[in-house]
């Protein structure tokens, strides 16, 4: 198995899923819109700047989850996929996945934002593999809590290492794309890592590791990057 391994936010969509959820829960009035945005923005500002502590954030983030019916909020994310997802989902990335799917590689979504929001998201793109934050649930309801290791910065390495065993499979001949310098862990393990509309911090260091740099946001898959 030669894996094709992407971070979501900023790399297959061009936003971020995680904070348009929320946006998503203010504009419905479903949490207080002056408590909820303002935290919502701190913590995006945080993770951009890499000094995010997730399980804080996933105490904020996952609390609309147990606060609400599970029916209710399936309702509420079918709207949101409609609504905030489809209209920031890249050609370009679509074309990239095909392309490896084409090679023969096994595509994979590996991303901090928990497993109820990017599921569906992932499914829009015809991928099968996802490690993701789970959200817990006891009793047909979310608990606000999640289960295992946050899989962000270096818990993405732990968590992929953890499905590599379950799978039998190693990161031989891997790809790894991201937008992010919070994936370092992860960029530094595989063989190929691919900066994708990186930030700025990502964007100097693939510079100074000779490590592609693409964007997903011009309609076209760039296919010089796979020139080995």
């Amino acid at each position: 198995m030669t894996l094709a391994i992407f971070d979501l936010d900023n790399t297959l969509l061009a936003d971020d899923s995680d904070y348009l959820w929320g946006q998503f829960l203010v504009e419905r009035g479903i949490v207080d819109r002056d408590v909820y945005e303002t935290a919502n923005a701190r913590f995006y500002e945080q993770y951009k700047h890499g000094t995010l502590d997730i399980v804080e954030f996933l105490t904020f983030a996952l609390k609309p989850l147990a606060d609400n019916e599970p029916e209710q909020l399936y309702r509420w994310r079918e709207q949101f996929l409609q609504e905030k997802i489809r209209p920031i989902l890249l050609p370009a990335a679509q074309q990239l996945i095909d392309k490896h799917k084409l090679l023969g590689h096994t595509p994979l979504v590996i991303t901090a934002t928990n497993r109820f929001v990017t599921e569906p998201i992932v499914a829009l793109y015809g991928i099968e593999h996802l490690i993701a934050t789970a959200p817990t649930m006891e009793n047909g309801r979310y608990t606000g809590g999640f289960d295992g290791i946050p899989c962000f910065q270096d818990g993405k390495v732990k968590r992929l290492d953890a499905w590599l065993k379950d799978q039998d499979a190693t990161l031989q001949g891997s790809w790894f794309y991201s937008d992010s310098h919070n994936d370092l862990p992860l960029l530094s393990q595989v063989e190929f890592p691919v900066a994708v509309d990186p930030d700025e911090s990502l964007y100097n260091i693939a510079l100074e590791r000779g490590w592609p740099v693409i964007t997903l946001r011009d309609g076209r898959c760039p296919d010089h990057h796979f020139a080995k």
